[in-house]
């Protein structure tokens, strides 16, 4: 594997700040059709900015009397190791939390993997970045498919309104069961947005529903038609994760 040049010329430097551009680009575009937090302009800007710090930490190398093998022993070497770790903030800043749902990661994951892509590039390793770059593009469009097609734990949380005594919690459990759900109640409470004549007669209940099967397919338990033959009045229902 070719080692950082000790003579960094302008041929070099525009080499890698051209192919990092493209894989900023490149994933960039994934991210941007995606509508993702981070898009085209951000892992760009990422992507040459590792680019940058690496060809910084090469123009300041002192280059007389230096070996191609003593770049690890130079305190140079940490300017690259800074901006990973800056690049943390920008993640985490990219990952959200809503309602027991978590969003983000993959963006902050693909934010943290352009930089080392760009660090590469701008280190001279173009093969590696090159084979990097064709790896991420593989992870980020062909794979998502298949991840969406993976069965995993789902959960939601069914809220139900129903009069008492025209109501059994047996058959809602029995129903979603048979859909291959499991059912826990969270929390009960009497309506009160009820006439005064029927105040108490209406209860609102949450329930906890758990189920195994792929996340993305837009094929759900009967959560509606389950509470309603079961006696319920109204239902809703909402995905937590």
């Amino acid at each position: 594997m070719a080692l950082m040049p000790l003579t960094l010329e302008w041929t070099d430097v525009g080499v890698r700040l051209a192919l990092a551009a493209l894989a900023g680009v490149l994933i960039g575009l994934n991210r941007g059709e995606s509508g993702k937090v981070a898009g085209l302009r951000t892992t760009l800007l990422v992507c040459l900015a590792a680019c940058l710090a690496m060809l910084q930490a090469n123009a300041l190398l002192a280059q007389s009397g230096k070996t191609p093998g003593s770049f690890a022993t130079l305190d140079l070497m940490r300017l690259p190791l800074g901006i990973l770790s800056g690049v943390g903030f920008i993640g985490a800043g990219a990952i959200l939390r809503k309602d027991g749902l978590v969003k983000g990661v993959t963006t902050a994951a693909t934010l943290w993997f352009v930089t080392v892509v760009g660090l590469c590039f701008g280190g001279g390793q173009l093969g590696l970045g090159v084979l990097g770059l064709v790896l991420g593009i593989v992870v980020l469009w062909f794979l998502k498919a298949v991840e969406a097609r993976i069965p995993r734990e789902n959960e939601a949380e069914l809220r139900i309104t129903y009069r008492r005594g025209r109501f059994s919690r047996e058959a809602l459990v029995d129903a979603m069961r048979a859909s291959g759900c499991r059912l826990t109640i969270v929390a009960g409470s009497t309506k009160g947005r009820m006439p005064a004549s029927v105040q108490g007669e209406h209860v609102e209940e949450r329930f906890e529903v758990r189920w195994h099967g792929p996340p993305d397919v837009g094929i759900t338990p009967p959560f509606n038609e389950s509470a309603i033959a079961a006696g319920a009045c109204e239902s809703e229902w909402t995905i937590v994760r």
